[in-house]
């Protein structure tokens, strides 16, 4: 098996996606500046998998230079992209964060692998490329107009990579997923944000004594007037991901996928899931929309299912809420010390 070197894989997606790949036969270089990721992740993986190399490199993807280093020293023939800036409202009041990071950062990665002659890169892209939706569900056909920075910064590397392509010869897979949620159902590694952003832990966070959920907006135009999302779990994420990468090697085409379940779920429901798993109602207060949130997105995923074999392994909502809620209470504080 091939060595992959893996940006942001000590992240929540990032992570599941190096414990994948070592769980396939990989060895892992992992590039991570853990300004959101966890090195205890990475160490996890490395203890699941003792005849594996998994190893962590502290670095910043926006230094060209040590990331051409770590890069070249990493021996790896294929990259996975994960490092970035993911949230949608800080992304609104802080644009250059996002363009530095999510533009700047991954041209240094897409560089120094010209540089060295690596030609394969797994991206992970976003939903909020499509920004307001005109059709549900959305396919790989539908207009991207994003309506956020983050959005636009993703969107920005999707339309840059067939220029890398013609020039160096780099293929590519970008993988547009919509809502990631769960933890690994092994309990190995889970998600753990400082801070928390994403709907199903904060609600999980709610459940378990801590503040009230807030529900950014009930006027909606869907049936509950909540937003409408489409959770696909982690580790099918990373599935995808495992997918894409065994294409390239098979010299398959340069493509974007979309991922996802399918199933668009509203907040409201998702709390009257979130309710039923943990056996308790979940705190919550109603306030004002958040600015770049679309009403709905819902993915088809017909494509990458048809195309790569690929397929949820978790469809049902309460499936991917049970995997989040048991790693919360096996994890109360994270992978902090002292959180066992």
């Amino acid at each position: 098996m091939s060595i992959v070197f893996v940006t942001g894989g000590a992240g929540y997606i990032g992570s599941h996606a190096v414990l994948a790949l070592a769980a396939a036969g990989h060895d892992v270089v992992v590039y991570d500046d853990l300004s959101a990721g966890h090195a205890e992740a990475v160490s996890r993986v490395a203890k699941a998998f003792p005849d594996r190399t998994v190893t962590l490199v502290h670095g910043d993807i926006a230094d060209e230079p040590a990331v051409t280093s770590a890069l070249r020293a990493s021996f790896a023939t294929s990259v996975m992209h994960f490092a970035a800036k993911l949230s949608v409202g800080e992304s609104v009041r802080e644009p250059f964060k996002y363009y530095k990071t999510n533009v700047v950062g991954t041209l240094a990665v897409l560089s120094a692998m010209a540089r060295i002659g690596i030609s394969r890169f797994v991206f992970s892209s976003t939903a909020a490329t499509f920004g307001e939706p005109h059709a549900i569900p959305i396919d790989e056909s539908h207009p991207q107009q994003p309506i956020n920075a983050y959005g636009q910064s993703k969107l920005a590397i999707e339309r840059a990579l067939p220029h890398f392509e013609r020039a160096h010869g780099l293929r590519w897979i970008a993988l547009r997923y919509f809502n990631a949620a769960g933890a690994d159902p092994g309990g190995r590694i889970g998600e753990d944000h400082h801070p928390e952003e994403h709907l199903i832990p904060l609600a999980l966070q709610a459940v378990n004594g801590g503040r009230p959920l807030t529900v950014f907006g009930n006027d909606y135009p869907t049936p509950d007037g909540t937003c409408v999302r489409d959770f696909i779990h982690v580790t099918d994420l990373a599935a995808a991901h495992l997918a894409a990468l065994q294409a390239l090697e098979l010299e398959r085409p340069s493509t974007a996928y979309n991922l996802g379940n399918g199933q668009g779920v509203s907040v409201r429901q998702l709390i009257d899931t979130v309710g039923s798993v943990t056996g308790r109602p979940v705190p919550h207060t109603i306030g004002p929309r958040r600015a770049g949130d679309p009403a709905q997105l819902v993915a088809s995923s017909a494509r990458i299912k048809r195309e790569l074999g690929w397929a949820p392994a978790f469809e049902s909502l309460e499936a991917i809420v049970d995997t989040a809620w048991q790693w919360m209470r096996r994890h109360p504080r994270g992978y902090h010390v002292g959180s066992e």
